[in-house]
Formats: structure tokens, sequence, C-alpha cells
């Protein structure tokens, strides 16, 4: 794992949740927790006291001054959030938090229940009916109860902030991994190919074929920078991906004369068709790597195209060697056909087909069922 990656772990681990969404979060979800509670309260104080006025004041003040508390018990929890993801994962935290809130709402819970010593003064003070007995561990449970219960629920809206950040982070770094795969999958150009090109170049320019070898040093400049500009996730007209090949096929056909031919035989319809950038390459190149590299007599390069239904059908075939026994042989037939089916799984998962293997005497073929899209 080379720095960086340490890195983005490091920060992937101890990155805290988002503290505004927190915020925006803690408001409504508060809100709402409160109205229960006052709607809960208000059915026991109906059923059990007399309301007055000095008795309204005085539940009025339970309410703000408990309010506060929770307020406060938000505020120490996620500080305790923020140090300890600092130090251990999300998932350590956990109990942590489950715990500190449990004592922060006891503490919190008795200095309310002690601050109702102070209401005959508030009384004496405001000219108000005294409260009379104050019974302090009545107070403090339903204090606790309350606070305790307000800070689980805390925690676990900290929490699900966390999952959806991390949730919202691995997608970013599948994200990113995607593209890296595509951007090596789709530069895996055959070296083989710029070797034999430049080496055809140079024995055009020593035969004298001067503007020949112009057209092809022309061609080769043209197909390659137009396959590194081409972004890998922006998925190009099956037309415009054809005109591409028959640029590097106007390289190949220096090389190999008039022992090949490229014919296209493709639907009107699918023009406009979307493919990824340069997926047919790996095909072309095994096409002509296995059939015009291996054989002494003229191989024909064929490309199908059409529509079924809402597929888009794609077929290259081409000739085989059948008694050039003197001829070379060539290893590593899955290659280009393995580089294809990486790129289509990374792009379309599973919603996508291919078969490759003989289709008839002498043919081999490469077949792709893509979904039919338009730009």
């Amino acid at each position: 794992m080379n720095p960086d990656d340490i890195a983005l772990d490091v920060n992937f681990r101890n990155r805290p949740a988002n503290a505004r969404g927190i915020r925006i979060a803690t408001i409504r979800f508060g809100i709402a927790f409160w109205v229960f509670v006052m709607i809960v309260a208000s059915f026991i104080i109906g059923a059990t006291s007399d309301v007055s006025r000095s008795f309204l004041f005085y539940r009025f003040v339970d309410f703000v001054s408990l309010s506060a508390l929770a307020l406060a018990l938000s505020y120490l929890i996620f500080l305790l959030h923020e140090k300890s993801v600092q130090r251990r994962t999300s998932e350590d935290s956990l109990p942590l938090l489950i715990i500190a809130s449990f004592f922060l709402s006891v503490a919190l819970a008795a200095l309310w229940a002690g601050s109702h010593a102070l209401y005959p003064v508030i009384a004496a003070i405001l000219s108000l009916v005294p409260t009379g007995t104050t019974n302090v561990m009545v107070y403090f449970g339903a204090a606790w109860g309350i606070l305790f219960a307000w800070g689980c629920l805390f925690v676990a809206l900290i929490y699900a902030f966390e999952l959806n950040d991390r949730k919202v982070r691995l997608a970013a770094i599948r994200e990113e991994a995607l593209s890296a795969q595509m951007r090596a999958l789709r530069y895996q150009i055959n070296p083989h190919f710029l070797f034999n090109t430049l080496n055809s170049i140079a024995g055009l320019i020593e035969d004298g074929a001067a503007t020949r070898a112009e057209r092809m040093v022309l061609s080769l400049s043209i197909f390659l920078r137009t396959t590194l500009a081409l972004d890998p996730f922006h998925d190009v007209p099956l037309a415009d991906e054809i005109a591409l090949q028959r640029e590097y096929l106007e390289i190949e056909r220096e090389r190999f004369s008039d022992r090949m031919s490229f014919s296209i035989a493709a639907d009107a319809d699918v023009a406009d068709a979307l493919v990824p950038s340069l997926i047919l390459q790996p095909l072309i190149e095994n096409a002509l790597k296995h059939g015009v590299g291996t054989t002494r007599g003229r191989v024909e390069i064929l490309l199908r195209a059409c529509r079924e239904g809402d597929r888009l059908c794609i077929a290259i075939e081409n000739d085989m060697p059948r008694n050039d026994g003197d001829m070379p042989k060539t290893s590593g037939l899955g290659v280009g056909l393995k580089n294809v089916t990486e790129r289509l799984r990374a792009r379309f998962q599973g919603n996508y087909a291919m078969k490759s293997g003989p289709v008839g005497e002498g043919r081999f073929g490469v077949s792709l069922e893509l979904p039919w899209r338009t730009a």
C-alpha cells in the first residue's frame, strides 16, 4: 500500500460526520422529540394535577431548562465523538458514546432535580404560589429518562450520518478505482503494433517509398492522438468507432499490402448507437494478428452490426489459416478478448453478452450484445 492509499484509509476511518448536517438533523429531530415529550407530559399533568397559572409557569421553566440540558448533552456527545474517532473506528466508539450518554444524563438529571430547590426563591421574587414539597427522586427519574432517551437518539443520529458519509466515500473510491481500471484497460494497446508500425515505416524509408511512409506516419499520429484523447467513460457513436478502426487498418494495410480486406455490413440505424470507446480495437487487432498474421492467403475481416429489440449486436469475423504449416503461430489469443470482457463487465455489469469461437469452416468470430443506447 502506497502512502496515498494509507492517507486515504486514515481519512476514511477518522473523518467525522458532516457537522452542518448533524446540526440541521438535530434541530428537526429535537423539535419532534420535545413535541412528543410535551404531548405525553400534558396527558400526565391533565390527569393528575390542578392546572393553575403558577403551575404552568413552573412547568414552562422545567421544559426550557430541560431542553437546554439536552442541548448541552448533545454538544458534549458530539465533542466526545469527534475525539473518539481520531483514535478508534466508529464501531469501537459506539459503546463509549452510549456509556458516556448514560453517565452524562445522570449528572445533568441530578443537577436539574437539585435546581428545584431554587423554586421557592423564584416564587418569592415573582410573587407566585410556591411549588410545595419537591420530590427530588421523582424529578431526577423523569429528567434522567428523558435525557438518556435523547442521548441515545442523538448517538443513533450521529451514526446514521457516519454510515451515510461512509457510503458516499466508498462510492467515490469505487468510482475512482473503476476509472483507473477502465483507463488501464483502454490504454492496453499491443506494443507489438507500435514496434511493427515503426519498423514498417523504417522499411518504407529505406526502400525509397517516402510517400507511403509519410501516409503511414500521419495515420499513426491521428490514431494515437484520437485514442489518447478519448474518455473511457464517454461512449461514442458506432460510426465514429468504426471510422477510428478504419484509421487503424490503414496503418496495417501498409504492412500486409493486399493480403487483407475489411468490409462492413451494418444496418442504417446503428450508426448513432453508443458503444464504449475503443471497444472494437482489441477485436480488430486479434483478427489481424491471428488471421492475416498467420496465413499466406488473403484474409477478409468482416464487421456486422444490427439492432435486435433493445440490444445492439456487433460481430467481427475473420478467415483463419488452414494448411500454412510453415507460417508462424501466435499465442495469447485470450488477451484481447479478456480486455474487452473486463471493460464490458466494468461498464455494464451483467447487462451484456460476449461470445467467441469458430463460426464456420476456416472462420473465427466474436459477437457482442450491448444495451441499445443512442446519443
